[in-house]
This record gives structure tokens, C-alpha cells and sequence, in this order.
């Protein structure tokens, strides 16, 4: 089981991923520190971006996925909210209690980044198996 959820598929999505976190961090945290927006606003922006450049990258590149529908693109988004859900959901209450003696802007950039990393092994499962899953033929 192991070897199938490491096999090609997966390298790709890490590379797509390498790109999105580039581009979807640069957002969050430009949008925290510097434009001193919340916490909740700066990551959903970070997915919300996001989530437009990986939808296109990884159905045409990383899952090579041909159907075109609605119901994919409802798979999709359905995937990402929970995916932030749960992943930003955890990572905040987590830090702020591990971090309470620090300030609260390290605490939620801590729990941004922890919420980044939770999100990405969450959303790796959900795309493969759920927003892009190929039907049997």
C-alpha cells in the first residue's frame, strides 16, 4: 500500500505542491505581516489562490484527469474546505497552547505553518482519492 500512495503520482504532486506553497505562503503571510490582516482571512486567501493554480496543475499535470464536469470541480472544493478546515482547525488551538508564552504573532505564523503541512498530507489523500479519483473503466 505504501509503495502505491509513493509511486510517480506522488513526486508530482510534491513538485505542484513545492510551486503552490510558494505562491500560496507568499500570499498568507504577505497578507498577515505586512497588510495586518486576520489570521483566518490571510490563510483562506492562501487556499483560496491557491486552490485555482493546484486545480489546474494537478488534474492536467500531476492526476492527468480527463473527465470534465461539475461534479469534479465540486469534489475539488469540497476536498480543500475540509482539508482547511481541519488542518487550520487543529494547528491553531495546538500552537497557541504549546506557544502560550510567545507572542500571539509568532504563535499564529507557527500555526500557519503547521496548518500548511497538516493541509498537505490531508489534501494529497483527498485529491487522489476522492477529487480526482479515476473510475473504474
Amino acid at each position: 500500500m505504501l509503495k502505491k500512495l509513493l509511486d510517480k503520482t506522488f513526486w508530482k504532486f510534491i513538485l505542484v505542491g513545492i510551486i503552490n506553497t510558494l505562491f500560496g505562503a507568499a500570499i498568507m503571510f504577505t497578507f498577515y505581516n505586512l497588510f495586518h490582516l486576520s489570521y483566518w482571512f490571510s490563510s483562506a486567501s492562501n487556499y483560496f489562490f491557491g486552490s485555482i493554480l493546484s486545480y489546474f496543475l494537478n488534474k492536467y499535470y500531476t492526476f492527468r484527469y480527463k473527465e470534465r464536469s461539475w461534479g469534479v470541480i465540486g469534489r475539488f472544493v469540497l476536498n480543500i474546505l475540509l482539508c482547511y478546515l481541519i488542518a487550520y482547525g487543529i494547528a491553531k488551538p495546538l500552537v497557541l497552547h504549546l506557544l502560550s508564552g510567545a507572542s500571539v504573532s509568532i504563535q499564529e505564523n507557527v500555526a500557519m505553518l503547521v496548518g500548511m503541512v497538516l493541509f498537505t498530507l490531508l489534501n494529497y489523500l483527498g485529491q487522489r482519492f476522492f477529487a480526482f479519483k479515476k473510475t473504474e473503466q
